[in-house]
């Protein structure tokens, strides 16, 4: 039976508390740049903090990034993933009273809800499902399900397109490049080919890119392709412990120039020594929706489809915790 115990203690995020919080990030087994401070709050103009520090006595056990609005508390609004960010060495009976203990601390505060979206595993330094396990004692309800793609970096393939776009692009004059040219990126080729293609803009300004790209110059790099002195194509990569992620990529209007897949084909095998690559979601209308065109896209470099999964749990369901060990 699972302990009420005293000790356990959550505390709300202050910045008094912002070196422990970055340390705790960077030891975590599935903690990423992202959960760092600095990183969270770039935006903290958009949503309004909830992240919540749970300690057992005087040591930090866990984390959890989050925001609150209309009442909900989730799992960073702002950020792709989130949950509860933990070390190693965090048993399988405290992770359960680290949950058991957060859902009653927001359960009697009047919070009802609280959203996940959970971590792709392969982010995390070791395989770990400890709280998929815990979200199916609470009877969470899975929402949502992205087609989120993937492959070990071992895996890279090209499918007989990629090759014979590569074989066309030796004929064009391309200059590769990295640098900090996220404005021409953001301005002439991410923007315009965003709107057009889906109607949509980059979840990040190119103010805000720069200013990250600043706060972060060893994580976030950008590669770019040239043409007689003109951007033909652009990549923002995420650079994680064990992950290389395409964070943003486009390429201009004539797609048959395949300076994409150029870029694509060189920053993969130039960030090789990472155990994987991701190329995040293909999916829409919170994963009900395939986007065909993506998928195939990157099924082409061999990468292969994985889930990510988001949940709702009722904060009054922390009791079903109590029981679970015979």
């Amino acid at each position: 039976m699972i302990q009420k115990e005293h000790s356990i203690e959550i505390v709300r995020y202050t910045n008094a508390f912002k070196q422990q919080w970055d340390r705790f990030v960077d030891e975590a087994k599935n903690g990423t740049f992202l959960f760092r401070r600095d990183f969270m709050e770039y935006h903290k103009d958009r949503f309004e903090d909830y992240s919540l520090m749970i300690f057992k006595g005087k040591k930090l056990k866990a984390v959890l990034p989050a925001t609150i609005s209309q009442n909900i508390i989730s799992s960073h609004d702002g950020l792709s993933y989130g949950g509860f960010i933990v070390k190693q060495s965090l048993t399988f009976d405290d992770f359960t009273q680290v949950v058991y203990q957060t859902l009653s601390f927001l359960n009697k505060k009047g919070y009802s809800t609280l959203k996940i979206k959970l971590i792709p595993e392969f982010y995390s330094s070791i395989p770990s499902q400890e709280f998929n396990y815990i979200l199916f004692l609470l009877n969470a309800k899975l929402y949502r399900k992205d087609a989120y793609y993937m492959m070990p970096s071992t895996n890279y393939s090209l499918n007989r397109n990629r090759k014979r776009a590569l074989e066309r692009a030796e004929k064009q004059n391309f200059e590769l490049k990295q640098n900090d040219d996220f404005e021409v990126f953001w301005d002439t080729l991410l923007i315009p080919n965003l709107y057009d293609r889906f109607k949509v803009k980059p979840v990040h300004t190119k103010y805000e890119i720069i200013k990250l790209h600043e706060l972060f110059p060893e994580n976030i790099k950008f590669f770019s392709i040239y043409k007689e002195g003109i951007m033909q194509a652009g990549v923002v990569i995420f650079l994680l412990k064990n992950v290389a992620h395409f964070q943003y990529s486009s390429g201009n209007s004539d797609r048959d120039n395949a300076a994409l897949d150029v870029l694509f084909n060189e920053i993969i095998k130039f960030y090789k020594d990472k155990k994987y690559i991701s190329f995040g979601s293909s999916s829409e209308s919170e994963g009900r929706i395939l986007n065909q065109g993506l998928m195939h896209w990157k099924e082409s470099f061999g990468a292969y489809m994985i889930n990510q999964d988001f949940y709702l749990i009722d904060t009054n369901n922390y009791p079903l915790l109590e029981n679970i060990f015979s």
